[in-house]
């Protein structure tokens, strides 16, 4: 990431790297070692490194990679950074070793910094799958599988203009982290699509450095500054979380919509409550499914598809119950 480290940073790193944890436990995290995972001729091994330890949607992510692993005869392990974060993700691209997998599957925590050892483990012999996220530049992956992020934002938009119903107020779009490539196009969708919606407008796209007690914050100023805040739109789990956490506080749950992206357990449970008035769901099972198996067309040299996307869903409270099966994991 663009972010100052820190030795008690990096020594967190080396942390995670020892940790081995199975999809089963509810923690996406290591499940192997890289450096015994020789690199050979019909090598059977894919390795996963999520963009965080922990959270749902990359739970519920490896639960469909190694569904779909095992159903093709792979065994697939995983590491994952305790934190959303480039220079913990790099530790665990390096520890690959000398000896990679035959492909790696992995969600680039920065789109410009997790290229040099992305390409590294590259020119050992491995095959690229971005899942979720992806890299600038292009020539490195065999195939990105994500969702339509844009499409996301955009539905998002035509969301809070039907929560509106004819009302006029401002927006507040809380994005993650610069150079995070999935929630910038979530963030440039909505604004986009927003600007058809003449009784709303934008105040602007703040970061919150992915941290809940920031978008609490962003939110808690921006109902100061702008009294007739009608809606925030928050492009992932932890901004989602700290904005209803800066609604709660100033008494406004309810009375200024909000809509989430991704449907992890604590996102449903605000839903049904009135925290959230809508989510925005991904399936990030079937971008697991579908990157494993565009690893393994690459490894065995059969036709690969570019780039994949999976279908996103609007959910609000009236019709959840409809749409439970797009509600994200905690295990496997």
């Amino acid at each position: 990431m663009k972010l100052t480290k820190t030795l008690t940073a990096m020594g967190a790193v080396v942390s995670a790297a020892a940790l081995l944890t199975a999809c089963g436990s509810g923690t996406v995290g290591q499940t192997g070692s890289g450096d015994s995972q020789a690199n050979s001729a019909g090598s059977k091994k894919l390795a996963l490194i999520p963009g965080v330890q922990a959270e749902p949607f990359y739970i519920s992510l490896q639960c469909g990679a190694q569904a779909e692993a095992k159903k093709l005869g792979y065994e697939l392990t995983t590491q994952a950074p305790q934190k959303f974060d480039a220079a913990m993700q790099t530790q665990l691209v390096n520890a690959l070793g000398s000896n990679p997998p035959a492909a790696l599957l992995i969600a680039p925590t920065d789109d410009t910094a997790m290229l040099a050892p992305i390409q590294q483990v590259k020119a050992r012999g491995a095959k690229i799958v971005e899942v979720d996220t992806s890299l600038k530049d292009t020539s490195v992956a065999a195939s990105s599988v994500s969702s339509d992020n844009a499409s996301g934002g955009k539905l998002a938009a035509q969301t809070m203009a039907k929560l509106a119903a004819g009302k006029s107020g401002s927006v507040l779009v809380l994005d993650t982290i610069a150079g995070t490539s999935t929630t910038a196009a979530r963030a440039k969708g909505f604004e986009d699509e927003l600007k058809n919606t003449p009784n709303l407008k934008s105040i602007g796209v703040q970061f919150t450095q992915n941290e809940p007690e920031q978008a609490a914050a962003k939110v808690t100023a921006a109902l100061s500054s702008t009294p007739d805040l009608i809606g925030v739109f928050a492009t992932n789990l932890n901004t989602g979380e700290g904005a209803a956490t800066g609604l709660r506080n100033a008494g406004k749950v309810g009375a200024v919509n909000l809509i989430g992206f991704d449907a992890s357990p604590s996102e449903v449970e605000g839903l049904k409550n009135g925290q959230y008035q809508a989510l925005i769901a991904q399936d990030p099972a079937s971008i697991g499914t579908q990157g494993v198996q565009q690893a393994v067309a690459a490894i065995e040299g059969k036709p690969v598809t570019r780039n994949l996307t999976a279908e996103l869903h609007s959910i609000t409270k009236a019709d959840m119950d409809a749409n439970s099966q797009y509600f994200y994991k905690q295990s496997c």
